[in-house]
């Protein structure tokens, strides 16, 4: 039972894959949302996070405080949440292509996919927040939804894909 149970669940179809990959992903957007109204709480509240954003402001001429300010506690979030998501999905989700090995290579492919999955989740959490002027609590949860199907396609399609000829490790 066991036996037919694991071959199952190594030669699963996509869409078990991205039922997996949601499950990791909700484990993983807890530690994203938390980090994040933490780094938000700290940045927006504390003269050196204040001042901080403040000269960066005044630097760049780019933005607000406010959107600055979620920026960074995004890319705070973010960068948490990544090393923990390519833990969990290359032991469960993608097991069978990874062989449930960690390796600097793969970490730094999904590193890099993910970035594609952080600018698509940054400029939605901008826009629904800054443009729509959604509660920062829902748009960073419309930007995490919005960002899910791009950092799917890529661990799928190009991080841990399976080339031609060569057989999921078991």
């Amino acid at each position: 039972m066991r036996g037919r149970a694991s071959e199952v669940w190594r030669n699963r179809g996509l869409s078990v894959k991205a039922v997996s990959f949601a499950l990791v992903g909700v484990v993983n957007t807890a530690v994203d949302y938390g980090v994040f109204l933490l780094a938000r709480a700290v940045l927006a509240g504390s003269a050196a996070g204040l001042a901080a954003i403040g000269s960066l402001n005044d630097l760049c001429q780019c933005s607000s405080a406010t959107a600055t300010t979620l920026v960074i506690a995004n890319l705070i979030s973010w960068s948490v949440a990544v090393t923990g998501s390519y833990i969990m999905n290359s032991s469960i989700t993608f097991a069978a292509e990874s062989g449930r090995q960690l390796r600097l290579g793969a970490y730094l492919k999904f590193v890099g996919s993910g970035i594609a999955g952080l600018l698509t989740n940054t400029a939605t959490l901008l826009f629904a927040a800054e443009i729509l002027l959604l509660p920062v609590w829902l748009a960073k949860a419309v930007a995490i939804l919005t960002s899910f199907a791009v950092n799917f396609s890529l661990s799928h399609f190009f991080v841990f894909r399976v080339r031609r000829g060569q057989a999921p490790k078991a």
